[in-house]
Parts: structure tokens; sequence; C-alpha cells
């Protein structure tokens, strides 16, 4: 195959850097439930232990839908990891739609919740990350080929 019609190993380094994030996001989720609380109460509420203030059981319970949340990031992770590493890293036009669309589908919804709920400091964050993949991706947009 033709070097040109790769992209370059800088965006590649980006987009596996990025899902390398997302898989330690996901285990953090996962592995330490009180500074996840407390992150997200910071965020949210601009307080760390207002989640915490909810009582034992609440708490417990959103510690269970962040450790859901994390185990499925990991598992978006290492799946975007792994096309970047393959497919989009040999130019694989099916390797950028895999990347794209997933990316799609998971700011999409979540962002339109997130303020459709009022919670728009979700939304930031998850602009902040629709920022870190959509820079590579735009930038590899043409240097992607049509698979056959």
């Amino acid at each position: 195959m033709d070097s040109t019609a790769r992209p370059s190993r800088f965006w590649i380094r980006w987009l596996t850097a990025v899902a390398g994030g997302v898989v330690a996001f996901g285990l953090t989720l996962v592995l330490a439930p009180a500074l996840t609380r407390q992150g997200f109460s910071l965020l949210v509420y601009a307080s760390p232990g207002r989640i915490d203030a909810f009582g034992l059981e609440a708490a417990r319970y959103i510690s269970l839908a962040h450790a859901v949340l994390g185990g499925v990031m990991v598992g978006w992770g290492v799946t975007l990891f792994y096309v970047t590493r393959t497919l989009l890293a040999e130019g694989m036009r099916l390797g950028w739609n895999l990347v794209a669309l997933s990316v799609a589908a998971w700011f999409l919804p979540d962002t339109a919740y997130s303020l459709a709920s009022g919670f728009w400091q979700n939304a930031v964050l998850n602009a902040v990350f629709l920022g870190l993949f959509g820079i590579p991706l735009w930038a590899t947009r043409t240097t992607a080929r049509q698979d056959r």
C-alpha cells in the first residue's frame, strides 16, 4: 500500500493516547468509587461531599452506576485503541468510520441528556473529550482510503 494513504503517526499516537485516557478514566470509575463520587460531586455541585450527603444507600448506588459506566468505558477505550492502531493506522476508511461513529454515538445522546436534565457541566466535559477525538479525526479524514 502507498504510505501517503496512511494517517500521520502523530494523529495515530494522539488518538491512541485519548483511547488510553478513556480506559484510564473508566478504570478510575471502577477502582476508586470515593474519588469518583467526589470528582463528579465537585463537577456538578461545586462541593466534593454533596453526593455522599445523599445518604449511604444512594451513594452506594451512584458508585455502582459509575462502576458500570466505567466498565463500559474500558471496553470502548480498548476497542478504540485497537481500531486506531490497526485499521486507522493503515489508512482504512473502516477504521476512521468506526472511531468517528462511536464517538458521535456516545457524544450526541450523552450531551443531549446532560443539557436536557440541567447538568451542563457534564456537557462541557463531553465537549473536551469531543475535541480530543475530533481534532485528529478531522486531520485524518482525507487520508483514510475507501476499503474494498
